[in-house]
C-alpha cells in the first residue's frame, strides 16, 4: 500500500495515520496543538488544544509511519513541553536537536514579552547528519496570522525540509492547519501529505497548495 501524495486528508490524524503503511513517510514536520486552551483575539480556537488525550497516540502514529533513520521536526508548548517529551520518548523517538525562532515582536506578555516559538528535532534510527547544519537560532517573519490563529511563516520551514529531506520526498504533516509546512514542501520539491481536523482550515490549505504562482510571503 502506497500513500496518498499531494492530497490533504481531512479528519482525525489518528485514525489516518493508522490507514498508512509503516515505514511510508521520509519526513514529518508538525505544528500540533500547544495544550494551552488558545484562543486569539478575535476568539479563534485551535481544535483539541484543551486536551491532551490525542498526544501519545498521535506521534506513536507518526513513528510507526515515518522511516528508519529518518526525522522528525515538532513545534510545541513551552509550557507543556515535559508531556510533549513525555509522548516522543514513550513513541521511541530520539531528540536530537532544539530549534528557537526569534520573533520580531511579543505575541503576548506576562512575565516575559514571549518573542519566540520553539521545536525539537526528533529522530527515529540514525538518520545521516545534514551537509550543510541549520543554525539553531532563526529569524521569524509575522504572517499577521490571517489564514489559521496560529499560522506558521514559510521561510523557516522550507529550510527545514530542505535540510531534512531530500525533493521527491514525502513529506507528513497530521496538523497541517492552513497548510504553511505542506506548501513550504511543494516549494522544495517535495511531495506532501496533510491531514487536517478542521474542515475550514482543510479548504483553506488545499486551495493554498494549489494555488498556481503558490510561493507567498506567509
Amino acid at each position: 500500500m502506497v500513500p496518498a501524495r499531494n492530497t490533504i486528508l481531512l479528519g482525525d490524524c489518528i485514525n489516518l495515520m493508522q490507514r498508512l503503511p509503516g515505514g511510508s513517510v521520509d519526513f514529518i514536520l508538525t505544528d500540533p496543538p500547544y495544550l494551552v486552551n488558545y484562543r486569539d483575539r478575535s476568539g479563534r480556537t485551535v481544535a483539541n488544544d484543551n486536551n491532551a488525550s490525542w498526544l501519545n497516540p498521535a506521534f506513536a502514529e507518526m513513528y510507526r509511519v515515518l522511516k528508519p533513520n529518518s526525522l522528525a521536526a515538532s513545534f510545541y508548548g513551552w509550557n507543556e513541553a515535559d508531556r510533549f517529551i513525555a509522548a516522543w520518548r514513550a513513541a521511541r523517538f530520539r531528540i536530537v536537536g532544539h530549534v528557537v525562532f526569534c520573533k520580531p515582536y511579543a505575541s503576548s506578555r506576562r512575565y516575559f514579552g514571549h518573542q519566540h516559538e520553539q521545536a525539537y528535532l526528533l529522530m527515529k534510527g540514525r538518520a545521516p547528519l545534514p551537509s550543510q547544519p541549520l543554525p539553531d537560532v532563526m529569524s521569524w517573519d509575522y504572517t499577521g496570522n490571517r489564514l489559521h490563529p496560529t499560522q506558521k511563516p514559510l521561510a523557516p520551514l522550507e529550510q527545514l525540509v530542505r535540510t531534512f529531506s531530500r525533493p521527491g520526498e514525502l513529506v507528513l504533516d497530521p496538523f497541517c492547519g492552513s497548510g504553511s509546512s505542506l506548501l513550504a514542501a511543494k516549494c522544495q520539491g517535495r511531495d506532501y501529505l496533510g491531514i487536517e481536523v478542521d474542515a475550514e482550515h482543510q479548504m483553506t490549505a488545499c486551495l493554498r497548495v494549489n494555488a498556481d504562482g503558490h510561493r507567498e510571503n506567509a
